[in-house]
């Protein structure tokens, strides 16, 4: 196998956060910042597909299985142990990180979560600008998009009460 010199910084660079040569002592790792935590709910890969029956034969054949959605109205969502890919066609113009409040990889629905606009305006605050927002004012379902430095869209999407 080929290490390239790139790599082979990032290793030593990383050394000292995994415990490796020169490890830095755990007294002068960075303390986190006290900021509210953001549980942003499960996450899961919502892949644009431009033929969702082809998409769902390939991925079953991965050995996901449908755990949700609606072929008859171009969307599934698999699961493959704890990896989950949403499957959605004619939905969305490219593949996006998704997180969903107030749903557990299971299905279920956890009992208490953070709402989707409670993570909106923490992320506000952040100084996170928003593509999509919800509507601060409503309740149950809703969404907010945002899009990372690399230009990799985020949707948080709560589709429940």
């Amino acid at each position: 196998m080929k290490i390239t010199a790139n790599a082979a910084l990032v290793a030593l660079a990383l050394a000292p956060l995994v415990g490796g040569q020169d490890a830095a002592p755990t007294d002068q790792l960075p303390t986190p910042r006290p900021e509210q935590p953001m549980e942003l709910g499960s996450f899961s890969v919502s892949l644009a597909v431009k033929d969702l029956s082809a998409s769902r034969a390939f991925y079953e054949k991965l050995g996901f299985a449908q755990i949700g959605g609606n072929p008859e109205h171009n969307w599934i969502v698999l699961r493959n142990g704890e990896a989950v890919v949403g499957l959605f066609q004619g939905m969305f113009e490219r593949n996006l990180l998704t997180f969903n409040p107030g749903w557990a990889r299971s299905g279920q629905h956890p009992e208490e979560f953070t709402d989707v606009r409670e993570l909106q305006r923490l992320a506000q605050e952040r100084g996170l600008e928003l593509t999509t927002a919800a509507d601060p004012e409503s309740t149950g379902p809703a969404h907010f998009v945002l899009t990372d430095p690399d230009g990799n869209p985020i949707l948080i999407d709560q589709h429940v009460d």
